[in-house]
């Protein structure tokens, strides 16, 4: 006989108290969000875990029972009502666009002359922008808000695509939001009442809807913005399928047991053709099934989605190869998120983000402002505007609300409410041919294209 240890395997997923203490650093240390909720699915069945506050001046703490925007999340309850009405008959994947929209609505095709489909809208690979170009908010602080049904059919029967469907993945806010407006109009019913029969009501998620409930009252989160200040929750208009539900904790769980096979359901055959439909991204590493997006090799593989809003994050995830479940939602729009937790929740071996480093704005002349005015392009239909307001300079980005820029060097500017920095690049005595947005990592190169 030999005397040794046996080493032993880190558990699947982590204690209530390790929770606790990443989302209190997150709270309280880095001061990324006002209030968080995390739910997990495990061998042991379903708990929640909170921390925080309802708003910034309420000192009542969240629970999972907490309303919250979800913002994307939303796309995969637009995915699997397609892959719903695909089971029912209703619609195929390859299904053309054109053939659920009025006569009015005349899609332009790409030079190859292949149509739009179902598919290509679920899986982003539509061709079609980020955003609709005609999307010009009356409120930046609700920027879908008054974008309704005439002006999303004013831009489809407008737009000439630049590229095929089904040759590139450019994710789409536009494209789901028609997704969902399409099922909608197929089912004879509104987007949200589509949802409630197929989905929520058929799985017992009473507290996931759009409208407001009556039994919500004294159970909704305030959203807050990167500055941690209460701002106001966001319409999403006619692209509701993009982005519109809210929810809590509890009911995604349900929604994740069903996902995860755990929990029998009428959406089986729908939910196992979500993960069936799937496609490459990028350097293959990741891949893109109908509403979940697929990361990872092997038994680290996890199924996932986030969302964001003006004043909320989320992140809804599993991972199959052990049963694991996860959501977490936060009542603040930070950059640094949530996703991190919940993948770190889900994988122990995914890091924890760190806070965004503290950055010093220093005094230029405000003169010096205007080589820097104009607008620069990120990708097709995703604009950047730079714009003078006095002595103050800004931002704004396509369909988002306007963020200030400090100085920190020449030619160098940051943002607080964001963790997003700027860099011009200036000849003498002109305008700025260009900026790069530095963010996520990633230095992202914008021409100018307009003054």
């Amino acid at each position: 006989m030999t005397l040794g240890t046996t080493a032993q395997a880190a558990p699947l997923s982590a204690t209530d108290d390790e929770i606790l203490e990443i989302l209190a650093a997150r709270i309280d240390a880095q001061k990324q969000s006002v209030g968080i909720v995390v739910g997990i699915i495990d061998a042991e069945g379903k708990r929640v875990v909170a921390h925080g506050r309802l708003e910034k001046d309420d000192a009542r703490p969240p629970d999972g029972n907490t309303v919250f925007e979800i913002g994307s999340v939303t796309k995969v309850f637009t995915a699997l009502a397609l892959a719903d009405t695909v089971e029912r008959g209703g619609v195929q994947l390859d299904t053309p666009v054109s053939q659920l929209l009025p006569e009015s609505v005349v899609l332009r095709q790409a030079t190859d002359g292949k149509p739009i489909t179902l598919k290509h809208l679920a899986t982003h690979m539509s061709g079609l922008p980020r955003l609709p170009g005609n999307l010009v908010p009356a409120d930046d602080n609700d920027p879908y808000a008054d974008y309704g049904v005439a002006k999303l059919y004013a831009f489809l029967s407008s737009h000439q695509p630049t590229r095929p469907p089904g040759g590139e993945h450019e994710y789409s806010n536009l494209g789901y939001g028609l997704l969902g407006h399409l099922l909608a109009l197929q089912s004879g019913q509104s987007y949200e009442a589509l949802v409630s029969e197929r989905i929520t009501v058929p799985l017992g998620m009473a507290d996931t809807a759009i409208t407001a409930l009556p039994e919500w009252q004294g159970r909704r989160a305030t959203g807050h913005d990167a500055g941690l200040e209460p701002t106001s929750d966001w319409d999403l208009g006619a692209l509701q399928g993009a982005g519109a539900l809210r929810s809590t904790a509890n009911d995604l769980l349900i929604f994740l047991q069903a996902a995860m096979g755990k929990k029998p359901s009428t959406l089986a055959p729908a939910f196992s053709a979500m993960l069936r439909n799937r496609q490459p991204l990028g350097d293959g590493t990741a891949e893109q099934a109908l509403g979940w997006v697929i990361s990872g090799q092997g038994d680290r593989q996890i199924v996932w989605h986030n969302g964001g809003t003006g004043g909320y994050r989320s992140f809804v995830g599993f991972r199959p190869s052990t049963g694991v479940g996860v959501v977490v939602l936060s009542n603040t729009s930070t950059e640094i998120g949530v996703d991190d937790i919940g993948e770190h929740l889900l994988d122990r071996e995914s890091p924890l983000a760190h806070a965004p480093v503290q950055r010093i704005a220093i005094t230029v002349d405000p003169a010096t402002y205007d080589a820097y005015l104009g607008t620069f392009r990120l990708a097709p239909g995703f604009d950047l505007t730079v714009f003078r307001d006095g002595n103050r300079l800004f931002a704004q980005a396509t369909g988002q609300g306007p963020i200030e820029l400090f100085a920190e060097a020449e030619h160098r500017f940051f943002a607080k409410s964001v963790d997003a920095q700027m860099t011009f690049k200036v000849g003498a005595g002109a305008r700025a041919a260009s900026l790069t947005l530095h963010q996520n990592g990633q230095d992202s190169l914008a021409p100018r294209v307009s003054d």
